[in-house]
C-alpha cells in the first residue's frame, strides 16, 4: 500500500517539486562545482583571447582581468588551472585531485585563490547561477529531536540530490523524475552528478518516511528549499583553512565534531546529526564550493592524511558516517616547505593526488609596471606632517626594472636586459623571441624548481617593503618626494635584511647595478626632453632616425635629400630631410663602424618597424635602449657643442646664461614632464655626476 502511494503521488506545489520544475525549465541549474567554475571562465567566448607569452602561443582568460585590482600575468598558471577545472567538469581524473600552487613567497599564489573565490561568489549571486539546498522542518511532530524543529543539510546538498534519493531504488527515482516531466537526456545528465545523501540527511529522511508511512505527498511537506548563503565571512561556498602550529591545529577544524548541545536534544545517541559538521571548514563549502588550503604542507601529518582522504574520496568521514562533498580544493605551498615535505617519502600518496603547478614570479616588465603601481598605491600620499607627497615619474620604472632583473636567471645566450625586453615583447637588438623560448625550455628541464625561469627573485612583498623603506627615509619626508634614485638604497636595504642566501644576495646586487644603468638612460632622456623644452623630443628624434634610414634608399629621393612619406600615426603626408651626418653619428655611437655593419643594422630596424607598425601604428622604438641612448648622446653633444657640454653648463651655474638654462629646464620638468622641484633638482644633479654611466 505504501509503495503505491509513493509511485502515484503528485504534490506539484511542494517546494522540492517546484525546484525540480525550475531546473527542468532551465531557470535553475544542477551542476557540480567544476562545471560551475568552468562555465564562469569559459561561458563567454569573447572573453578568451589567444596571446603570445615568452615566444609561445597560449590563451588569456579575460574573466581574471576584470575589476580594479585584478590578476596580472600568471598566463601559464591560469591555463593550467582552467585545463584542470575543464577536465574535472568533463569527468576526468582531475575531479579526484587537488590543484596545488607552489612557488616563492610573495609571487601571488594566495591573491590568485582569493581573486578566484571572489569571482565565484559574484558569479553565484546572479539569480540564474544561485545554488540551493534543502532543510527538514516540523521535526517536533516526528519526535526524538527535543527542541530542534528544523535541520538544514549540513553539507548544503542540492535539492536534486534529495530528488535522486527519494526512494532506495535507482529505477524508482528515475521513473518519478520522468513523471514530473524530465526527459531521458535530462535524467542521464542528472545521474552524472549523482551522490548519495549525507549520513544525517539520509537518517532524517528515513525517519520522515516511517512517520508518514511511505506517503510521499506527506513526506515532501517536511522539506523546504532554501538558497545557499554566499558568505565570505562565514566561510560558506568559499572557505579557507590556513595551516596552524601543531598544538592548536585539529581535525575538528576541517571535519567538525560531536556537539554536546545536540546530544542533549537527540533521543537516539546513534543519530549522525549529533556531529556538528559546520564546525569544520569542509562542510561549509561542500555544496559546490571552493576550499582553499593555505600552506597545505605546513600542516601536521594527521591533517595531511585527512586531506588525502578528502581529496581522494570527496567525503567527510567521521566514525564510519559519510557525507559526500562537491568541492574544488585549491592549495598553496612555498618551495621550501614542499621540498621538506617530499623528503618524507611516506607522504608520497597525497602528492600523487595533487595537480602541482609551479608558480613563477611575473617576468613581464610591462605587466610589472601595473603591479608596481598597485604596490605604490593609488591613494594620494602625504608626509608625516600631512603635506602632499610627490611620486617621481621614474619611480615605477626603477622599481619594476630592479625586481624584474632580479628574476632573470643567468644565461650564455641572453643578457639579463635582453631577457627582460624579450619577455615583455620588446625589441632586444638582433635577439629573437625564439632564443628566449629556447633559454626558458632549457631552464625548465632542471629538476631543481628554483632554477627554472622566473622561480627566483625579489617578490611583490619585497617590492612593498622597499617602498615602505623609501617612505620612511628622512630625504623622502623632507623633500616631500619619493625620488627614484633613492629606490636603489631602499632595495639594497631589503636585500640585506630579507634575502638569506648569500649567492642570491650577490646576484641581486649585480642586478641592481644593471637597473641603475637603465635608470641613467631614463634620466638622459628626461634631461634631453627638458633641454629641448619638449616632452617628446627624444621620441621625435628616434623616429626621425628610423624614418631617415627607411627613406635614404627611396626611389623618389631628390638631390635636396627631401623624402615625403605618409605618417602611419596621423595618415598625413610628411616631408623629412635626410641628414646622413646624424644617421652616421647615431650608428657610430652604437659601435657600428663599417658600412656592412650599418647596413645590417638599418635592415633590422626597417624589418622591426614593418612588423610592429601593422599591430601598433603608434610604435615609437622607445623600448630600444641602445638606439634611444645613441640618439640622446648625439643630440646632447651636437646641440650645445658651442657652449660646452650640458653637464658642465648645469654643474657650473656661476654665470647668468647657465643659470637661465638650469631654471628653464627645471620649469619644463615641473611644468611638462611631471616632476616636482625636489626630484627635478635631484635628477639634474644625478645627470651631472658620472654615477652608473655605462
Amino acid at each position: 500500500m505504501a509503495k503505491r502511494k509513493e509511485m502515484n503521488t503528485t504534490s506539484s506545489n511542494a517546494p522540492l517539486l517546484q525546484h525540480l520544475s525550475a531546473v527542468l525549465a532551465g531557470d535553475r541549474r544542477f551542476e557540480n562545482v567544476f562545471q560551475s567554475v568552468s562555465r564562469m571562465i569559459l561561458g563567454d567566448s569573447a572573453k578568451i583571447e589567444k596571446v603570445t607569452v615568452n615566444g609561445r602561443p597560449t590563451y588569456d582568460f579575460k574573466v581574471f582581468r576584470e575589476g580594479k585590482k585584478h590578476i596580472i600575468g600568471m598566463f601559464d598558471e591560469i591555463n593550467s588551472f582552467v585545463s584542470f577545472v575543464k577536465d574535472a567538469a568533463e569527468g576526468g581524473s582531475s575531479a579526484e585531485m587537488a590543484f596545488v600552487l607552489i612557488g616563492e613567497p610573495g609571487n601571488g599564489k594566495t591573491f590568485f585563490v582569493d581573486y578566484l573565490s571572489g569571482l565565484y561568489r559574484q558569479f553565484l549571486m546572479n539569480p540564474e547561477n544561485r545554488r540551493y539546498t534543502f532543510r527538514f522542518v516540523g521535526l517536533d511532530k516526528i519526535g526524538g529531536y527535543g527542541k530542534i524543529e528544523r535541520i538544514e543539510s549540513q553539507t548544503f546538498e542540492d535539492p536534486m540530490i534529495l530528488l535522486m534519493n527519494l526512494f532506495e531504488e535507482k529505477e524508482k527515482n528515475q521513473d518519478f523524475l520522468a513523471r514530473q516531466g524530465a526527459n531521458d537526456k535530462q535524467i542521464a545528465t542528472f545521474w552524472k552528478n549523482y551522490r548519495p545523501l549525507g549520513a544525517c540527511s539520509y537518517y532524517v529522511w528515513n525517519q520522515i518516511r516511517e512517520y508518514c508511512d511511505g506517503d510521499l505527498d506527506r513526506m515532501l511537506s517536511f522539506v523546504e528549499v532554501v538558497p545557499v548563503p554566499v558568505s565570505e565571512s562565514r566561510g560558506v561556498i568559499t572557505g579557507k583553512y590556513a595551516a596552524k602550529d601543531k598544538i592548536t591545529s585539529s581535525a575538528v577544524d576541517l571535519l567538525g565534531e560531536e556537539a554536546i548541545t545536540r546530544l542533549l536534544h537527540l533521543a537516539n545517541p546513534d543519530n549522525p546529526y549529533r556531529f556538528d559538521l559546520r564546525r569544520g571548514a569542509l562542510a561549509r563549502v561542500a555544496g559546490g564550493g571552493i576550499h582553499f588550503a593555505d600552506e597545505i604542507f605546513k600542516n601536521k601529518r594527521d591533517l595531511v592524511q585527512i586531506y588525502l582522504g578528502v581529496i581522494q574520496n570527496r567525503t567527510i568521514d567521521i566514525e564510519g558516517f559519510k557525507w559526500p562533498l562537491d568541492t574544488l580544493i585549491i592549495a598553496t605551498s612555498n618551495n621550501a616547505e614542499f621540498a621538506r615535505f617530499l623528503e618524507e617519502k611516506e607522504q608520497a600518496p597525497i602528492v600523487d593526488r595533487c595537480r602541482l603547478c609551479y608558480m613563477s614570479h611575473n617576468t613581464n616588465f610591462k605587466l610589472q609596471k601595473e603591479l608596481s603601481s598597485f604596490a605604490i598605491g593609488s591613494i594620494e600620499k602625504t608626509t608625516f606632517t600631512g603635506q602632499e607627497l610627490h611620486i617621481d615619474p621614474n619611480l615605477n620604472y626603477t622599481l619594476s626594472a630592479s625586481v624584474i632583473l632580479s628574476r632573470m636567471p643567468r644565461s650564455d645566450k641572453l643578457t639579463p636586459v635582453e631577457m627582460m625586453k624579450l619577455a615583455a615583447g620588446e625589441v632586444a637588438g638582433e635577439k629573437s623571441l625564439k632564443t628566449l623560448a629556447e633559454v626558458i625550455a632549457e631552464l625548465n628541464t632542471d629538476p631543481d624548481i628554483t632554477k627554472r625561469f622566473g622561480q627566483k627573485g625579489l617578490g611583490h612583498r619585497n617590492l612593498g617593503r622597499a617602498i615602505q623603506v623609501l617612505l620612511e627615509r628622512s630625504e623622502t619626508q623632507e623633500g616631500r618626494c619619493m625620488y627614484a634614485g633613492d629606490a636603489f638604497k631602499a632595495l639594497e636595504s631589503v636585500i640585506l635584511d630579507y634575502v638569506q642566501d648569500a649567492n642570491d644576495r650577490t646576484k641581486y646586487f649585480e642586478d641592481l647595478k644593471i637597473a641603475r644603468s637603465l635608470y641613467r638612460e631614463q634620466v638622459m632622456t628626461a634631461v634631453f626632453n627638458a633641454y629641448m623644452d619638449e616632452p617628446n623630443a627624444v621620441e621625435r628624434d628616434v623616429m626621425n632616425y628610423v624614418n631617415m634610414i627607411i627613406g635614404i634608399d627611396a626611389k623618389n629621393l631628390g638631390p635636396d635629400k627631401l623624402w615625403t612619406y605618409r605618417d602611419p600615426q596621423t595618415g598625413k603626408l610628411v616631408s623629412l630631410k635626410i641628414d646622413e651626418t646624424f644617421i652616421n653619428s647615431v650608428e657610430e655611437r652604437m659601435g657600428l663602424k663599417t658600412k656592412e655593419q650599418k647596413q645590417s643594422y638599418r635592415t633590422t630596424i626597417a624589418k622591426i618597424y614593418g612588423q610592429k607598425i601593422i599591430k601598433d601604428p603608434n610604435y615609437n622604438f622607445m623600448d630600444n635602449n641602445d638606439l634611444v641612448k645613441a640618439v640622446t648622446d648625439v643630440r646632447l653633444k651636437s646641440d650645445i657643442a658651442g657652449a660646452g657640454s650640458l653637464v658642465g653648463a648645469l654643474a657650473n651655474r656661476t654665470n647668468e646664461e647657465n643659470q637661465k638654462l638650469y631654471n628653464r629646464m627645471i620649469a619644463t620638468m615641473t611644468g611638462k614632464l611631471g616632476y616636482c622641484p625636489t626630484c627635478a633638482q635631484k635628477t639634474i644633479e644625478y645627470f651631472c655626476t658620472q654615477d652608473d654611466a655605462s
